[in-house]
């Protein structure tokens, strides 16, 4: 499917599609036409900017994967609700350097997007040789037990669930 040039993106279209006729509320004719239109249009337009995705070899881990990280954003919502409504003295932010095995485009951008997302840590900087990711935790009374926590609850599930090449 990938090497259709009219159809660049089948999923990416269809998500459009039906994206468009959820904002509109509607399953008339010409709002089917226009979202498969524009489902179409948007996928052809943004061909370029789109990154290959790595293949899942591990379905079951990638769905394991993700309700880990959802029940993840959860705990760090309360912790980080916890942290600000108490002294500020116990806070113990910090910039973390945490040495990456990812090479992959899209892992990395998924890995800096799952940290940023989790409350209490952004993903401040990516070396430019992609070994080292710069992050932010608001709290860190141990600096390295933090490095090894993301290596061990997200870095080494990613390299796990996709298939792609390691360094």
């Amino acid at each position: 499917m990938r090497g259709w040039r009219w159809l660049p993106n089948p999923v990416l279209s269809v998500l459009l599609a039906v994206l468009w006729l959820l904002l509109n509320n509607t399953l008339s004719f010409a709002h089917l036409l226009l979202g498969a239109f524009l489902g179409w249009g948007i996928a052809l337009l943004c061909r370029p900017l789109l990154m290959p995705v790595p293949k899942v070899a591990k379905p079951l881990a990638l769905l394991r994967f993700a309700l880990m990280v959802g029940s993840d954003i959860v705990i760090a919502n309360l912790h980080v609700a916890k942290l600000v409504i108490g002294p500020r003295t116990q806070l113990r932010p910090a910039f973390i350097e945490v040495p990456m095995r990812l090479q992959d485009e899209f892992m990395l951008s998924l890995l800096t997007s799952i940290i940023s997302l989790t409350p209490g840590t952004v993903s401040a900087s990516l070396s430019s040789d992609r070994s080292v990711l710069l992050v932010h935790a608001l709290d860190a009374p141990d600096p390295q037990q933090l490095v090894a926590e993301i290596q061990r609850r997200y870095e080494a599930p990613l390299l796990e669930i996709f298939q792609c090449s390691r360094p």
